[in-house]
């Protein structure tokens, strides 16, 4: 059972990842909109980017709750990946499913948290603050943690402070963390961006632009 359950965390992470990355963002497509598979999903996703770059990585559809669609879209999504995840996982393992179900409600209530309390996404997943803040938007797709970011080489670096103190993006001694960090670069290095671009201040401050033009 509990052999099961972390192999299903780290499947489900791998998910977080191929999920944002091929659904949510969608797959370049040259002259095309990008493709995705689910472009109703695709289509909250790329509005909820937009809310949360012009107001400091807040969004103010976790407010409304159910009453908003990109809401009621993201957990109907959750919950549809959660049972085919139980129908394909209980022949093998129960721990299987009792993980995949925990990490649909853990995703929720991350993400959710994240967006309603910015300052707390910056200390505890800023993975996830620098995927929607970071110059290059299309990096950093792991949201509960960034473990499948550093495997596949997308987990993309704006600033010391938002490097989190491990790989694992979870709380352990600092020599264990220290070690367990510097295997990691040597193997699966992060990358790091200059976040502060020009493009993130005229996305972020539009009266920027409209005065440079001006001079």
């Amino acid at each position: 059972m509990i052999k099961g359950f972390i192999v299903g965390l780290a499947v489900a992470n791998a998910f977080e990842w191929v999920a944002h990355k091929y659904i949510l963002h969608g797959t370049h497509r040259p002259g095309q909109p990008r493709y995705s598979p689910v472009p109703r999903s695709m289509k909250s996703h790329w509005e909820h980017h937009r809310e949360v770059r012009k107001q400091h990585f807040a969004d103010d559809g976790y407010v409304q709750g159910f009453s908003n669609w990109r809401t009621r879209n993201e957990v109907g999504s959750l919950a549809v990946v959660a049972v085919a995840a139980s129908v394909i996982f209980y022949p093998v393992s129960k721990g299987m499913v009792a993980a995949a179900w925990y990490s649909a409600f853990n995703y929720y209530y991350i993400h959710r948290r994240a967006h309603l309390e910015p300052d707390w996404a910056k200390r505890k997943i800023p993975w996830h603050y620098d995927h929607h803040m970071n110059a290059n938007q299309d990096a950093n797709w792991c949201v509960t943690k960034p473990w499948f970011d550093y495997v596949m080489g997308t987990r993309v670096v704006s600033s010391d402070e938002l490097r989190e103190d491990n790989p694992l993006g979870i709380a352990l001694p600092v020599a264990v963390a220290q070690a367990l960090t510097q295997w990691v670069n040597q193997y699966f290095p992060a990358k790091y961006v200059e976040q502060k671009s020009k493009v993130i201040e005229t996305e972020m401050h539009p009266e920027r632009k409209i005065q440079t033009l001006a001079s």
